[in-house]
Formats: C-alpha cells, sequence, structure tokens
C-alpha cells in the first residue's frame, strides 16, 4: 500500500473509521448490490464463502460466522461445555468482554494478572491460577501483539485454549497466523477491527470438525435444520451483507496490516523514549503484531493526553479500568493482586495507527510526542 499525504494543519484522528469505504468503495457498493439483488439475507452462499475464506486466511479449517466476537467467546465456551462450577483462566488486563464470555457461559473468571512488558497474560504467573475447576484458558492477543500461547499452554496442563483474537486479524507468531494457534479463536469484525465490517460481527475459527459442528448448531437455534432442535442454542448469525462487506476487505487486510507495521516501526523509531514520562511497546520479537493498536505508558498519561489533544492529535485509552475493578465484578470478589493490571490501566495510551493515516499525520503524531516537557 503506498503511503499517503495531507495538509499539516489536519486534524489527526484517532481513526476514521469511513476512510476504509472511501478506499474500497466501488468494490463495497457491488458487494452490497450482490447480496441485495439476491434476496437472500440470512446465512446463505455469502456467510458460507466468507467462511471458507477467513478460514484458509487463518490457516484452520473451519469458520463458523456469528453476530459479534463476544457471541464467538461465549458459544466457543459453551461448545465446550464450560458451565456452571467451572473456572476460565483470563488476562487482568483486557476489555471487559473476554470476562463476560465466561460470565455468559455460566462459569467464572480467575485473572491472571499481565506481564510488564506486552500487557499480555503473563504465562510465568499461570500455573498458580489453575485449580481443580479449570475448564479452559482465553489469552489474548491484546493490540494485536500475539500472546505466548505455547508457554501459556504448557502452564495451564492441557485445558482447552480459546484465543481471544478480537485485535489479531492477521497478526502471526513464530510463523502462524492468530486463529491457528490453539483448539478455537473468537475474533470481532466490529468497525474498529483490523477486519471490520459496517455494523457488528464475530466468527470462531477451529480445525476441530465436531466443534465446529457445535458451534453452528448453537447459533442457529441449536437447530440443524429447520424446525428441528438439538441443543437450546441462540440466534447468533452474521449477516450476508456483512460477510459480502468482510469478503472485500479482507482481500486488502495485509496490505493495511502492512502499513500499519510501518506506522508502528515510524513511532518505535522517532518517538523518543524517556522513563516515566514516554515508554514504547516492544518490537515484535518472534511475533509479527498486526499492530491493532499501538500503546505507550506515560506515568503523566492524562497530562500526554492533552497536550496531544491540543496539538489536534486524537488517543484513546484501552483499557482505564481493568475488569476486576468494573461495577459487574468489583462485587465478585474478592480478587488476588493485580498489580500490573492495575498499573497499566493508569499508564496506557493509544496513538493513531489507522492504515489510511498519512505520513503528514504520522509525523505530526511523532513531533508532537517529541514536543512533550520534561
Amino acid at each position: 500500500m503506498t503511503s499517503l499525504t495531507a495538509p499539516r494543519a489536519a486534524r489527526v484522528p484517532f481513526l476514521d473509521a469511513g476512510a476504509g469505504y472511501r478506499e474500497l468503495r466501488a468494490e463495497l457498493d457491488a458487494a452490497y448490490a450482490r447480496v441485495m439483488e439476491s434476496g437472500w439475507y440470512v446465512l446463505g452462499e455469502e456467510v458460507e464463502a466468507f467462511e471458507r475464506e477467513f478460514a484458509a486466511y487463518c490457516g484452520a479449517t473451519h469458520c463458523v460466522a456469528v453476530a459479534s466476537g463476544l457471541d464467538a467467546l461465549t458459544l466457543t465456551l459453551r461448545a465446550l461445555d464450560v458451565g456452571p462450577g467451572h473456572e476460565v483462566l483470563v488476562p487482568a488486563h483486557t476489555f471487559v468482554a473476554t470476562w463476560l464470555a465466561v460470565s455468559a457461559a455460566g462459569a467464572r473468571p480467575v485473572p491472571v494478572d499481565a506481564d510488564a512488558a506486552t500487557g499480555n497474560l503473563d504465562a510465568a504467573r499461570l500455573s498458580g491460577a489453575v485449580g481443580r475447576r479449570t475448564r479452559a484458558v482465553v489469552p489474548v492477543h491484546l493490540y494485536g501483539r500475539p500472546a505466548d500461547v505455547d508457554a501459556v499452554r504448557a502452564a495451564a496442563g492441557g485445558v482447552p485454549l480459546v484465543e481471544d483474537a478480537a485485535q489479531a486479524h492477521g497478526a502471526r507468531l513464530r510463523g502462524a497466523r492468530a486463529g491457528s494457534l490453539g483448539d478455537a479463536a473468537a475474533f470481532s469484525f466490529y468497525p474498529g477491527k483490523n477486519l471490520g465490517a459496517f455494523g457488528d460481527g464475530g466468527a470462531v475459527v477451529t480445525s476441530d470438525a465436531a466443534l465446529a459442528e457445535r458451534l453452528r448448531l448453537e447459533r442457529n437455534y441449536g437447530s440443524p435444520r429447520k424446525y428441528v432442535h438439538d441443543t437450546k442454542g441462540v440466534n447468533s448469525r452474521l449477516d450476508p451483507l456483512q460477510a459480502a462487506f468482510l469478503r472485500v476487505k479482507l482481500r486488502h487486510l495485509d496490505a493495511w496490516n502492512d502499513r500499519r507495521r510501518a506506522i508502528a516501526e515510524r513511532y518505535l523509531a522517532a518517538i523518543e523514549r524517556r522513563p516515566g514520562v514516554i515508554e514504547l511497546p516492544p518490537a515484535g520479537g518472534d511475533a509479527e503484531p498486526a499492530w491493532h493498536l499501538f500503546v505507550v505508558r506515560s506515568e503523566r498519561r492524562d497530562e500526554l493526553q492533552e497536550h496531544l489533544r491540543g496539538a489536534g492529535v486524537e488517543t484513546l485509552v484501552h483499557y482505564p479500568v481493568p475488569p476486576h475493578r468494573t461495577g459487574a465484578y468489583a462485587s465478585d470478589g474478592p480478587w488476588p493482586d493485580l498489580p500490573v493490571a492495575d498499573r497499566l490501566a493508569d499508564t496506557v495510551l493509544s496513538l493513531p495507527i489507522g492504515p489510511q493515516l498519512d505520513d503528514a499525520s504520522v509525523e505530526r503524531v511523532v513531533d508532537a510526542a517529541n514536543a512533550f516537557g520534561p
């Protein structure tokens, strides 16, 4: 993907959600017309085609498309027979949906503190959280950086490993794509994701044929065919229109991820590292992050965010409140001490890194970050 140029005076948005449509307008409009003229608006060939294409992209055998990333996680846990009386190991630093999926399945989330360098679940702390009720572990590929699933699997003692890959479309770990690293992987297609729909959507990717078949039942009223209901399923189906849009965007995902990677590399090379003032994320190492987010840390996070806002640079905080401190879960404790997750919540700040971000805007972010005073 070629780099872009724009006037220096332009505001630097955190993410321009409409830019992808403007870039691919002709292809997306053709996909819209194809679906509308087909007369088929629930499941069907368009969804099946996307499922085949996305499974192949991830290096897996099956894809089951559902209505959201939260449904993808919840239905996967249900299909693995996780339920009341069970525990699921989850990261302490993540979006609350990871925890909500466990609760929706009837189980209890058991948090594991974060790795201080990456923010991902710290596999070294995992074995101490495994108990007789543990039925699964859900590492999150946070910010698009794959968790060390081999270390997680070894520490978790063989329980099913479900990747929360909601931020990691196209990421790789030691050459293997997110989606092929665990027993199953849950993806979100929320509009702001690297592969985002024009509405909500999600999918589960797996190479376990039996698990995929169970998921197809669960997403469609527990029904293998009309008016036959084998399980107490739900209605969670990706719309054919969104599937058609995702098929278009999937063809451009690698190029868009390459642009994100180029922006991340520029930030890593040009933003000055100052302990306590601005600390940068680590480079990829044996991982190839999808760079869904570029997250810096600062002991003066709120000051830094205000400074960047004054320079016309939009930023966001992912995430300001750890799940164990939300109203949803605060009363479910007592929770163990989770000092790294608590510290991250107070210091993280996400810089713009969308694939349509032009070179001039990238340089404005660099200049503004470097101008933040001591």
